[in-house]
């Protein structure tokens, strides 16, 4: 039993609009969290407020140093000096920034009415209006210029056709992805799903209807879903019934449209007008016709069209298809076994292959081996590459390094190759080689075959992260990446992965550096040390870090190791930690 559901988007071209100006942090369904730090006025013994901030005499927070830091980590003048406000929250710049409120009399940019327009002939007509300046009495087809005489704070905007069916193409092939695997554009504003067999994966009809206004209410979009029997049907109620979600049963489609008007069922203009002309003002009125005068008086195209949302006869939906893998053939003469007869079969592979991407301007980033054997079962073997890449004898090789995984068994008598994942690879620049310079060397061609000995797993590079947490500040990255933006702050060679508790310490609090501590049951005397380094925990990620701080030192001990210790807490209130000394880094 075939099921097909319309989704229809009536707002499409200018909700696409004002969601790229959104700006990218706003998220008005959800709300924002913020805490205020109280000031401390009386910090007491300890030169740290307690409310967040730097302590002012370390040798640290002075000369240079400050200099290297990112702006939103820079200490203010106020901050520096011994002063007991509480500091702001070095954060405090992510909380997504207040609305700026519209001048009295003026809408703001979501009330104000907007509509596209687009140059038709000699006229440049409205094309797409936002429910406000629906409600105003704009429409659709009006020209712009008497659109702009009945409301003169008219926002008006070039409609992008091109763009608005790139994106509608786009929720085509995330719904190929996700939903269904027939899913294909219904007109410019809407989009027809082939639910049959595949409802019950989402818990039935409702629950999928349920999932799509959903999905669409959070990409800013409203939406409305019908679905029936037969693609014609799912359309006109989808823009005619009038509510979110509609469901009719098969066979139940001529009761459902009956009451819809003519221009549901798709028909051209000229048609429309001519049902008006002889008093044909719903679909009920077309249905009890017989076909020769309602094909004379309206065109064929009406009776088919009327057929095809009655089920009458079929309307098939042409689905949207992912762009085709390239890929290369080999069926075998005879089967082969042997390592250097696939590594053979393999290069003449790939070289059908760089040819099919060299066309198509891509590169491969992933490349999967099929191998067909003759008992019917099929061995795979894939490699990836850490860029795109169409070097026929770079990848022989990485081939070759895992050849010997292959079991051939009675022998093997098709392979292929294909291209699973690819990106853009256009002309290299050979200006210094042409020059007589050196090239500088690939070192994606070393990352590959280091790669494919040990598994790409192992290689990576570290990254910072907008944390000032110093488990929290570094992530792995590709090998092949740069990452920048490093403080220019002292950090140990080595941090370890979880800071180990130390023993015996014996320090003055609240902001002395430790004179002697005990690690893994070894003593160490402390001769020199600087802090301490605040690091105040990061409250919007959890609430029992809103008063948690750390204080780090560098210390030297007598036989001239640098250790990277800190304190749990302020030494002054409670609530920021324990007191406790932990061991969090090595230099050297």
């Amino acid at each position: 039993m075939r099921r097909v559901a319309s989704l229809y988007l009536p707002h499409l071209a200018i909700e696409r609009l004002r969601r790229l100006e959104r700006p990218p942090h706003a998220r008005p369904d959800r709300p924002v969290r913020t805490a205020l730090l109280p000031v401390d006025d009386d910090p007491g013994a300890c030169s740290v407020p307690r409310g967040g901030g730097w302590r002012p005499g370390a040798r640290w927070a002075r000369g240079e140093a400050i200099k290297a830091l990112p702006l939103h980590q820079r200490p203010t003048m106020r901050e520096l000096g011994r002063r007991s406000e509480a500091a702001e929250h070095p954060f405090k710049h992510m909380t997504p920034p207040a609305p700026i409120a519209p001048h009295p009399g003026e809408p703001g940019p979501e009330a104000r009415p907007m509509v596209l327009a687009a140059q038709v002939g000699q006229r440049q007509l409205v094309t797409a209006a936002c429910p406000a300046a629906l409600a105003l009495g704009l429409a659709t087809g009006m020209a712009v210029t008497q659109a702009r005489v009945l409301v003169p704070a008219l926002d008006i905007r070039l409609a992008e056709p091109a763009a608005d069916a790139a994106w509608l193409d786009g929720l085509a092939r995330h719904a190929v992805r996700h939903w269904t695997p027939i899913a294909a554009p219904d007109g410019p504003q809407g989009l027809w799903l082939d639910l049959s067999g595949v409802s019950h994966l989402h818990g039935g009809e409702a629950g999928l209807c349920r999932r799509l206004l959903h999905f669409c209410r959070r990409l800013g979009f409203s939406a409305r879903v019908a679905v029936a029997g037969t693609p014609g049907a799912a359309h006109a109620l989808a823009r005619f019934g009038g509510q979110p979600i509609l469901r009719i049963a098969n066979g139940h489609e001529a009761q459902a449209l009956r009451a819809l008007p003519p221009a549901a069922l798709r028909l051209t203009p000229e048609a429309c007008t001519a049902a008006g002309r002889f008093g044909l003002d719903r679909i009920g009125d077309l249905i009890p016709m017989p076909r020769g005068p309602l094909a004379r008086r309206l065109g064929l195209a009406t009776v088919r069209r009327l057929d095809e949302a009655l089920g009458r006869i079929p309307e098939p939906i042409a689905p949207v298809l992912a762009p085709d893998t390239p890929y290369a053939k080999r069926r075998l003469l005879e089967p082969i076994g042997t390592a250097d007869a696939i590594a053979q079969v393999v290069g003449d592979l790939l070289a059908d292959l760089v040819e099919r991407l060299r066309d198509r301007g891509l590169g491969a980033r992933m490349l999967l081996l099929i191998l067909d054997r003759i008992d019917g079962s099929e061995q795979r073997l894939a490699i990836g590459t850490a860029r795109a890449s169409r070097d026929a004898a770079h990848l022989a090789r990485l081939f070759a390094l895992r050849i010997d995984r292959i079991d051939p068994g009675e022998g093997i008598e098709t392979m292929r190759l294909a291209a699973t994942r690819t990106d853009p690879l256009g002309a290299t620049a050979l200006g210094a080689s042409l020059a007589g310079d050196d090239a500088p060397a690939d070192v994606a061609t070393l990352v590959d075959q280091i790669a494919g000995r040990v598994g790409g797993a192992a290689l990576f590079t570290a990254a910072p992260v907008e944390s000032d947490v110093p488990e929290r500040a570094v992530r792995r990255a590709d090998p092949l990446d740069a990452p920048g933006g490093w403080p220019d702050w002292p950090r140990p060679v080595r941090l370890l992965l979880r800071p180990e508790p130390l023993e015996a310490v014996l320090a003055l609090l609240p902001d002395q550096p430790p004179r002697r501590f005990t690690w893994r049951g070894q003593v160490h005397a402390v001769v020199a040390g600087d802090g301490p380094e605040r690091v105040h925990g990061e409250w919007w990620r959890r609430d029992g870090e809103m008063w948690s701080c750390r204080d780090y030192f560098r210390v030297e001990d007598s036989r001239g190791a640098r250790f990277w210790l800190f304190r749990r807490g302020d030494g002054e209130d409670p609530a920021t930690g324990d007191l406790s000394w932990h061991l969090h880094g090595l230099f050297g």
